[in-house]
């Protein structure tokens, strides 16, 4: 779809907006969306967070000299701290004692306290498939019934096999 208002371009930006109660709606390529007035919120929100985040960990001032970096991606703790994000999994590691106060203070706790489910899908697995097996042992019982001509077993046989089915 075009944009609605220079007509050239390929439309990305979809506005609503409701004024003295009139409702509107368009389709604005991304210059025009910005010549309007509408930017990515999610871009301006991003490089807020991330200024939240160093908030956090700059009140922290390193207890090792600036000359510490870790071997992977580089960073220093300060570098951490100016832009609140951590560079790798080894900064984890390394800067574990500068990091800990802080994870500390903005998560409450530095351990895991979630939910889990309630039966673990190895069980799971494994009732399904002991389910299965007393299925299939009840249809070869239910064979042999109507091989040798015992229609009353094979009946009641059926009921069980069709009753463990639809309790799956």
């Amino acid at each position: 779809m075009l944009c609605q208002k220079c007509k050239a371009k390929e439309a990305n930006t979809h506005v609503k907006s409701v004024v003295n109660g009139e409702y509107e709606e368009y389709m604005l390529c991304s210059d025009c969306a910005k010549e309007m007035g509408y930017s990515n919120l999610w871009s301006d929100m991003h490089s807020d967070f991330n200024s939240i985040l160093g908030s956090f960990f700059s009140n922290a001032l390193p207890a090792r000299s600036e000359t510490t970096r870790c071997r992977t991606c580089g960073s220093t703790y300060h570098d951490i701290a100016k832009s609140g994000q951590v560079g790798c999994a080894n900064c984890y590691e390394l800067f574990l004692s500068e990091l800990m106060p802080s994870i500390r203070r903005i998560h409450g706790n530095t351990t895991h306290c979630g939910k889990r489910p309630q039966i673990s899908t190895i069980e799971n697995k494994e009732a399904e498939k002991t389910e299965l097996s007393k299925i299939e042992s009840l249809k070869k019982e239910l064979a042999n019934a109507i091989n040798e001509q015992n229609f009353e077993l094979a009946a009641e046989l059926r009921d069980k096999i069709k009753e463990m089915e639809e309790s799956k």
